[in-house]
Order: structure tokens, then C-alpha cells, then sequence
């Protein structure tokens, strides 16, 4: 059969146009009065279908229904506690990218795109080897990568003092007891 010629008193679209659906225009069109909406209710307002993920209507959601894990959320907890006390790990391997004698620092470290950013702490870790002298200065350092930054003739220095480690109260407490019984002890031996 031979396709019919197209003209302008035959042009039609490619795909049959659907109307939209008009609301509240009269009982007789099956979309008045209500608008499809229903009778009173939340959904049936304006604005109603704007609801934030995991709205449960007020009832009491889910992630406060359920129990929480136990644990420490003080500022030494990491990573519960409110202070994240994360570091941003940089190893002296990518200590070679500096010139020889040049100075490290967070911000020299950003320049060369080692890190994003200087909002988070930075430690130097040892893996790799250094070659060149050079002066560090980060946040904190590794036993490993100070022995090898020192070796290469370099010099160390901390922007932050180490925090001093707590003793177990256990332990503290055995320590104080010693403490006291050496005194009489040493005053007895010269008694007699």
C-alpha cells in the first residue's frame, strides 16, 4: 500500500496530546467539589505533600522510637563524643615532593595538594623513606617517621603539645599505694 502523500490538510502529531486533568470545575466533571482530595484531612490542604523524609505525621518516629547504643559520648569518645578527634594521615613519602631544606607546615601541604584542607589536624606517619632535609612542623608525628625525618638530618616540631595519657584508676591507685609503703619501708631499715 502506498504511503499517502503528506500535505497540510493530513499533518497530525506523532503521539495523541492528553489533556490535563481540570479540578474543581463542577459536579458533572467527576473532578468538583472536593478536587479529588477527599473530605477534610492533612493531604486534602495545600501544601501537604511537602512533608520532610521520615515524617511519620507526629507520630514518634522511628529514630526515636528505637534503642540507642551504649557508650561514651564525652569529648575524648572518638568518633561518638561531640569533638571528632580524627587526623588527616600524610606519610613521609610524600615528604619528597618538597625541595631540599624547604619547611613542611599544613599550609605548604595544601599548596601542593597532599591535603584539601587545613580544618583538620595533620600527622605525619613513616611509611616510605625521605631523602632530604627538611623542617616539619604538623600536628603530630609517628615514632617511625621522626626517627626517619632526623636520620636524613631534618628537624621536628609539633604545632599542638601531645595530650598526656590517663592511667587506668586501678593502676594510678597501685602506684600511690607503692609510693607510700616505700617511704616506711626505707624508714624502718634505718630504725633497726
Amino acid at each position: 500500500m502506498p504511503e499517502k502523500q503528506l500535505n497540510l490538510s493530513n499533518l497530525e502529531p506523532a503521539q495523541a496530546q492528553k489533556d490535563r486533568k481540570r479540578v474543581g470545575r463542577g459536579l458533572g466533571s467527576g473532578k468538583g467539589r472536593y478536587s479529588g482530595r477527599g473530605i477534610k484531612g492533612q493531604k486534602s490542604r495545600s501544601g501537604s505533600h511537602k512533608m520532610r523524609a521520615g515524617f511519620e505525621g507526629g507520630q514518634m518516629p522511628i529514630h526515636m522510637r528505637v534503642g540507642k547504643l551504649r557508650g561514651s559520648t564525652s569529648k575524648d569518645a572518638m568518633p561518638i563524643g561531640p569533638f571528632m578527634t580524627s587526623t588527616v594521615p600524610v606519610n613521609v613519602r610524600d615528604l619528597d615532593k618538597f625541595d631540599a631544606g624547604a619547611e613542611v607546615t599544613p599550609e605548604s601541604l595544601v599548596d601542593l595538594g597532599i591535603i584539601k584542607n587545613t580544618k583538620t589536624d595533620v600527622k605525619l606517619l613513616g611509611m616510605g623513606d625521605v631523602s632530604k632535609k627538611l623542617t616539619v612542623r604538623v600536628h603530630a608525628i609517628s615514632a617511625s617517621a621522626r626517627e626517619k625525618i632526623e636520620k636524613a638530618g631534618g628537624t621536628v616540631e609539633l604545632l599542638r603539645e601531645p595530650k598526656a595519657k590517663k592511667a587506668p584508676k586501678r593502676k594510678a591507685a597501685a602506684a600511690e599505694a607503692e609510693s607510700e609503703e616505700a617511704p616506711t619501708a626505707a624508714a624502718e631499715e634505718s630504725e633497726s
